[in-house]
């Protein structure tokens, strides 16, 4: 059985995709670039959601996958949960175009 109970696709991501539930108040392990790091849980996660690695400020991009996803919409703390309670997507939004 696998040790790590989430994933980072790239180094500079500051979000991980948990792999199963994971419980408020639990330390987990998440493999970044081949070093082991333990990260405090705050929040219950569901299975495939996603958890802030390092803490990202409000309008902060959400990087996953070595890609921006989306925008923090308030400051999200280290083992925080990251969904769409506090983050907004940002591809394919005219209203975010710079002129």
């Amino acid at each position: 059985m696998n040790k790590f109970k989430a994933i980072v696709m790239k180094s500079k991501d500051n979000v991980a995709t948990v792999t199963e539930d994971v419980e408020a108040g639990s330390d987990i392990a998440i493999n970044i670039d081949g070093e082991t790091v333990t990260l405090h849980v705050t929040d219950r996660i569901p299975f495939g959601h996603k958890v802030a690695i390092k803490a990202i400020a409000k309008d902060e991009k959400i990087i996953k996958y070595g890609e921006v996803i989306g925008m923090a919409t308030t400051d999200i703390a280290a083992g925080q949960h990251t969904h769409v309670h506090n983050i907004v997507g940002c591809r394919g939004r005219g209203d975010l175009v710079s002129k």
